[in-house]
């Protein structure tokens, strides 16, 4: 758990509970080998490069649910939702990325 500005805040969130947030900002962050070389995205994501999370972050709503997801839930998701706490954005990842959801989605079917 994180403490970030008082507020205490989960890191990761499962790909299952990810469906029950109401209106939450979804960002692909894989880099663009992954991206590429991986499954698609999840539906209604936002594909952002992490590398130029800087650029980016100040455009996310302040009062939505933000999750963000890499291949693997990693060092790459991690690195972006750090990035995005400093900058006062509250976000969690998926736990496992990508690879997780599908496996979720899998099963759910």
């Amino acid at each position: 758990m994180d403490n970030t500005g008082g507020i205490q805040m989960e890191r990761t969130i499962k790909p299952k509970d990810v469906k029950h947030l109401k209106d939450a900002v979804i960002i692909d962050v894989r880099r663009e080998s992954d991206f590429l070389a991986g499954p698609g995205k999840i539906k209604d994501a936002l594909r952002r490069q992490p590398e130029t999370v800087d650029k980016w972050a100040d455009a996310l709503p302040k009062d939505r649910d933000i999750v963000i997801y890499c291949t693997r839930g990693g060092s790459v998701s991690n690195s972006v939702r750090d990035s995005l706490a400093e900058k006062g954005i509250h976000a969690r990842y998926i736990e496992g990325g990508i690879e997780a959801w599908t496996k979720e989605e899998g099963a759910a079917k």
